[in-house]
């Protein structure tokens, strides 16, 4: 597996970075378990926090170097990266000031006597993470591992080890221990050894089905925990009492933030009928005003896929859901360019039996449903693999909360996009994945929830 920058904008080669071996890897395995066997994992959490305090106030300080970094190196527009940036500072930050609070002895009333469950960390993380948000993936899992006692190895995306190696420097400037976070540039088959290892408790990992299929599949070989957060085929659900104006300007955004190279993007827009030719004239009207260009250009609007293949792949997609019937309303090919660019395009007439009904298309292209009332709405919500994120547009805002009771999904947001913060769990079901990270159950993930009781 070769790990390369290259510019998505114009796919010149930055530079190339070599593998670590399997001695880098014995190496860091001998240095992360003694860590982990040290007073730093087994003693105070306060020794750890001013880490992640330190950590949040570099991430502030470099955030324009971090931003261009990840802009040339994946295509996320200047202004994206910037704000993927911040919200590492307030992940990091929160963890700092409540990781102590989450991990405190919680009291259990019992006839046995005097119980609690106190929470210790486990071992060795071994983290797998996308190029998607290459800054943002690494923060979710190092905070509160970090904070919990847990060491963590990394591999990161082949396409984005510039980000990589920027974060786990912040992170030894920080003050963090040798061993607390290791990158490594290593193949799938050395991420496989490496959950083997019996000095690895837990893996983690955001990415597509085959990953996360692979890395579960290790780790419940050898009895260890794992969290996958996988694709999304979101729902956009637009009521006919919503605020079209609002439902058009958020879903715009919702489709095309970061080339539309996003989980929990906007990707299945269901429309209720009566609205439904309004909201495909002005969505399409919004879609014709995109500006694709330089991502480090302020004034662009959409910029380009983070690789070739990621064009070929969602060139295929289109293609092959025209084949099976969907029309094409907008859009639909490569931008005639030298970097990787792929038209802003709109999908119609969808039937259940072409694939792209199932299929999760990770670029600029949205497929809009009309339906005729709120239970076709939530049928065909539901009508998927996956389960990951929505949003429901409607001024009748009960309404609205009893259709997100009932879809399956991880997280709805009411006259919202699909969004993130610290303090917000984040996670999906069905092929989405399984386990939560952010907020309190984040750092519950991979701890020891250990029962000590007092027999009176």
């Amino acid at each position: 597996m070769a790990y390369q920058t290259v510019n998505p904008f114009n796919n010149q080669l930055i530079k190339a970075y070599p593998n670590h071996s399997d001695a880098d890897i014995k190496a860091t395995l001998r240095q992360a378990d003694a860590l982990y066997h040290s007073e730093w994992a087994k003693g105070s959490i306060d020794q750890r926090l001013p880490v992640l305090h330190k950590l949040a106030d570099l991430l502030e300080s470099h955030q324009e170097e971090l931003a261009k970094i990840a802009t040339q190196e994946m295509g996320k527009l200047i202004a994206q990266s910037r704000s993927e940036v911040q919200i590492c500072a307030q992940i990091a930050r929160y963890y700092a000031d409540n990781a102590k609070k989450f991990l405190a002895p919680v009291k259990y009333d019992t006839d046995l006597g005097d119980a609690w469950v106190e929470h210790h960390p486990i071992g060795i993380i071994m983290a797998v993470e996308p190029w998607n948000f290459p800054y943002y993936q690494l923060i979710r899992v190092l905070a509160p591992n970090l904070a919990a006692g847990n060491p963590v190895i990394c591999k990161h995306a082949s396409i984005v080890p510039h980000c990589a190696e920027a974060f786990a420097h912040l992170v030894r400037e920080a003050g963090a221990p040798e061993g607390a976070w290791t990158n490594l540039f290593i193949s799938s088959d050395q991420v496989s050894a490496i959950i083997a290892d019996p000095r690895v408790q837990g893996a983690a990992l955001t990415g597509s089905e085959k990953a996360g299929s692979a890395v579960a599949s290790q780790a419940a070989k050898h009895i260890k925990k794992s969290t996958l957060e996988l694709g999304g085929n979101d729902v956009f659900m637009v009521l006919d009492d919503a605020d079209l104006e609002k439902a058009v300007k958020t879903g715009v955004q919702a489709r095309l933030a970061n080339a539309g190279q996003v989980c929990t993007a906007a990707k299945r827009f269901i429309v209720h009928q009566k609205v439904a030719d309004q909201f495909l004239r002005q969505f399409t009207d919004a879609f014709q005003q995109v500006k694709m260009g330089d991502p480090l250009d302020e004034s662009t609007t959409l910029g380009p896929l983070s690789s070739k293949d990621a064009v070929e792949t969602l060139s295929k997609q289109v293609s092959e859901a025209v084949q099976k019937g969907a029309k094409l309303h907008f859009g639909g090919k490569p931008a005639n360019s030298e970097g990787n660019f792929f038209e802003p395009t709109i999908l119609t007439h969808i039937t259940r039996d072409n694939p792209a009904y199932f299929e999760e298309f990770f670029g600029p292209v949205a497929q809009i449903y009309v339906v005729q009332d709120d239970e076709e709405a939530v049928r065909l919500a539901n009508d998927s693999h996956y389960g990951l994120g929505g949003a429901i547009f409607s001024r009748d805002v009960e309404r609205a909360k009893g259709l997100a009771s009932r879809i399956e999904t991880g997280m709805v947001y009411i006259n919202w996009l699909t969004d993130t913060s610290a303090e917000l769990p984040f996670g999906g079901v069905k092929r989405s994945g399984f386990g939560r990270e952010l907020s309190d159950l984040g750092i519950k993930e991979f701890v020891n929830q250990k029962l000590v009781v007092v027999r009176q």
